[in-house]
């Protein structure tokens, strides 16, 4: 049961994958056929990241068009309202659509009129994070960030590093982001999610605005201290973070340690549909299984806010709303 005062909280999301988020209804829509739940969703006895992300394959199978893009962004930014969201960053790689030959321009257009259309309906507010992935070349990864500055500030907010991290670890694309820093681009990277924090003191060096999951960050106080330093956010995702392995079954979720320790920490969803979640859901599992307070909540909140990309002012009404919760 969904505890009545988290509901009260503003509902930013910062860390959500557009490919692991469509509804079943989208995706059986997009695809012309009746697809089941558990076509998407993460096995409950799923093993690792890597197993994990197999759910991604079929979704990917409605992105491969401007109007699938365009329906799929819409419909999954409606489908947020039931969440109580009022922020979200979405984030996806342009470079897994282009099956059909779309230009990363045509991909970027068609999700961003897609997630304006959905915007005028719900009113929720966006930005979009386009992910370079990590088996992809750095010539591929560097020609989408220079094809996606055109809209940069225009929608797109930032860029990410996604993928099997356990198989590309963070020192291959440290020249990468070298060159994401040239062109503007403020950035996250998945670091931490594969046991390895070497990887996300790589990011935090290669001055990451923050880190997605940093899981690894656990009980090292010297690269928590790293963090501080540079206040870097770090985007927490309880579910999925035990769905993938992150987190062993059983074990301690480290958000209270990053909490105590000062760190930037935030809730978010990850992937909506793979993982079976809400914003929501994701507090009351912090609430019911480690015993997260309110207060540590809304302290994510704040942090949410802080180190978001948003401009200034969806920040200020994320402020205002945070007050009167």
């Amino acid at each position: 049961m969904i505890n009545k005062n988290t509901q009260k909280l503003p509902g930013i999301d910062l860390h959500c994958h557009l490919d692991g988020s469509l509804s079943v209804q989208c995706v059986s829509r997009l695809l012309g056929r009746e697809v089941a739940g558990e076509e998407l969703w993460a096995k409950e006895d799923c093993k690792s990241l890597a197993e994990y992300l197999e759910k991604f394959d079929l979704p990917l199978q409605c992105l491969q068009t401007e109007e699938g893009l365009r329906a799929a962004s819409e419909d999954f930014l409606c489908s947020l309202t039931e969440d109580g969201m009022q922020y979200v960053e979405v984030r996806f790689a342009p470079l897994l659509s282009q099956e059909r030959g779309l230009s990363v321009r045509q991909i970027l257009q068609a999700v961003l009129e897609g997630l304006e259309n959905g915007r005028k309906k719900c009113g929720i507010d966006y930005n979009v994070i386009v992910c370079a992935m990590r088996h992809h070349t750095q010539e591929e990864n560097l020609s989408m960030l220079r094809q996606a500055r055109e809209f940069l500030g225009q929608g797109v907010c930032a860029a990410d590093l996604a993928g099997n991290e356990a198989a590309y670890p963070m020192h291959l694309f440290c020249e990468l982001f070298a060159q994401a820093r040239k062109l503007g681009f403020p950035f996250t990277i998945h670091a931490g999610e594969c046991k390895s924090v070497e990887n996300v003191r790589e990011a935090i060096l290669c001055k990451a605005a923050r880190i997605g999951h940093g899981i690894a960050l656990k009980g090292h106080t010297d690269i928590q201290r790293l963090c501080r330093e540079h206040g870097v956010g770090i985007e927490m995702c309880p579910v999925s973070n035990f769905q993938t392995k992150a987190v062993e079954p059983g074990e301690e979720y480290p958000l209270r340690e990053f909490l105590r320790e000062g760190l930037l920490a935030s809730v978010n969803t990850d992937n909506r549909t793979v993982s079976c979640t809400t914003l929501e859901r994701e507090r009351d599992f912090l609430r019911r299984n480690h015993g997260i307070s309110e207060e540590e909540l809304v302290l994510c909140t704040r942090n949410a806010i802080q180190t978001s990309f948003a401009d200034d002012a969806i920040k200020q009404k994320l402020w205002k709303l945070l007050e009167q919760a």
